[in-house]
């Protein structure tokens, strides 16, 4: 029962699990796709942008296939527990959500160009599920890294909205936040569908397009 009601609601910060001083594991180096490190510090110039859309396998994909993405990894973000394990998180009591961490060349590829991945490569009304992945870990979520990138999520999130809304959709459930704790996952998560061609992926989007440069216009 403990676990089930986790499932559906965020635990507080008295309810999460105690987590732990340092990771029981150590990041691997480069990235297996972009040969790029996966930890910064980054080269200057780079920015840093944080996304929940579901099971992180399909969700760091969709980013490292994005032109003017330097590197990318997953982890655990937006909850209590400092660095939780896979199981841990799968519980429900760390309060995180599955997240992507994507590094990436503002010259090359826009922060607005970035949501426009984000809201098209999951379902953003769902709340704590993404499809047949029930949980809050699954829930949709962006981490801001500074007031620009807080105002371009929420416009976004605002002009998503209406689209969806004119095609049948329900509310976004999306949460839009400062990043707090960016916890990396376990080195096998690391770029699992590059090693796993066949693996899970269970991100799917709603078929509707996100309006691009929505923060500029």
């Amino acid at each position: 029962m403990l676990f089930n009601s986790f499932k559906k609601q965020l635990p507080t910060a008295d309810e999460a699990l105690p987590g732990r001083a340092h990771p029981d594991f150590q990041v691997p180096a480069r990235h297996t796709v972009l040969g790029k490190p996966l930890e910064g510090p980054y080269p200057e110039g780079l920015e840093v942008a944080d996304f929940g859309l579901g099971c992180f396998w399909g969700a760091e994909r969709k980013f490292w296939e994005t032109p003017g993405v330097w590197t990318t990894l997953v982890g655990y973000q937006g909850g209590h527990t400092a660095y939780p394990s896979y199981e841990e998180v799968c519980s429900g009591r760390t309060g995180h959500t599955e997240a992507v961490r994507v590094v990436y060349d503002p010259a090359l590829v826009s922060y607005d160009q970035l949501l426009k991945v984000f809201w098209e490569a999951h379902n953003p009304t769902q709340g704590f599920r993404q499809g047949n992945d029930v949980g809050t870990q699954y829930r949709s979520a962006v981490y801001t890294h500074s007031p620009a990138q807080a105002e371009a999520a929420d416009a976004s999130r605002a002009a998503y909205q209406s689209v969806l809304t004119a095609a049948g959709h329900p509310e976004i459930t999306t949460e839009v936040r400062p990043a707090g704790p960016f916890y990396p996952a376990e080195p096998y998560h690391q770029q699992y569908l590059d090693k796993n061609p066949a693996g899970y992926c269970g991100i799917g989007g709603t078929g509707v397009s996100c309006p691009v440069g929505v923060a500029k216009a």
